[in-house]
């Protein structure tokens, strides 16, 4: 029989709403880089191309109205200490086509199906590769939750807000609450990975 990993008993499986509320706020610690599609230049590229390792969300307009949805206005890339802000236009950077297409850099999602599938509105030739799907790895390390929020407390024992979620990402200004919300959610993914990293020496990608 093959021996268990000591560290994986130590993971709390769930955590409730109660204990959840309890929790310190946790904060992106590091810098927050907002920008236009179209500000990307080839020093931020060349920047992005010796990232291996991605967090990425993206944030929507909300629709409150059942089957309408509006397109993705702001795609999230965190890396180790910088979080960009990519505020989404008619035309899909090339640069970050280039990034998620890319087999041999590892981009790291939290119901990235529902991501991608949006974001093929706006680059159709969008086909991703290297990523990992926290939803699908969790289980081995015998976390129930799927949710973000639930994850990174089980993990971290802090609670990321959700008071933002519902805002306007199509405004002409993102608040730093804003700012601060959609940087912590797609680094967070990635801190969620370097941690299930560190408690086994197995990876999987999706």
């Amino acid at each position: 029989m093959r021996p268990l990993n000591k560290k994986l008993m130590t993971i709390a499986s769930t955590i409730d709403k109660e204990e959840l509320q309890q929790l310190p706020t946790a904060l992106f610690p590091g810098k927050i880089v907002l920008l236009n599609a179209d500000e990307i230049d080839e020093k931020l590229e060349e920047t992005w191309r010796t990232v291996r390792l991605w967090g990425f969300d993206t944030e929507s307009k909300p629709i409150f109205k059942k089957g309408a949805k509006n397109k993705v206005a702001l795609i999230q890339m965190a890396a180790e200490d910088t979080c960009y802000l990519v505020r989404l236009s008619k035309q899909f950077p090339p640069v970050l086509k280039e990034i998620f297409n890319n087999p041999d850099v590892i981009k790291v999602g939290l119901s990235s199906k529902d991501d991608f599938l949006q974001l093929r509105s706006i680059c159709k030739d969008l086909k991703p590769a290297g990523v990992v799907e926290i939803q699908s790895i969790v289980k081995q390390y015998g976390i129930e939750e799927l949710g973000l929020q639930k994850i990174y407390a089980i993990l971290f024992g802090k609670r990321i807000s959700k008071t933002q979620r519902l805002s306007n990402w199509q405004a002409p200004e993102l608040s730093e609450a804003q700012q601060q919300y959609a940087a912590m959610d797609a680094w967070a993914v990635r801190e969620i990975y370097l941690k299930l990293q560190s408690l086994t020496p197995q990876a999987t990608h999706e």
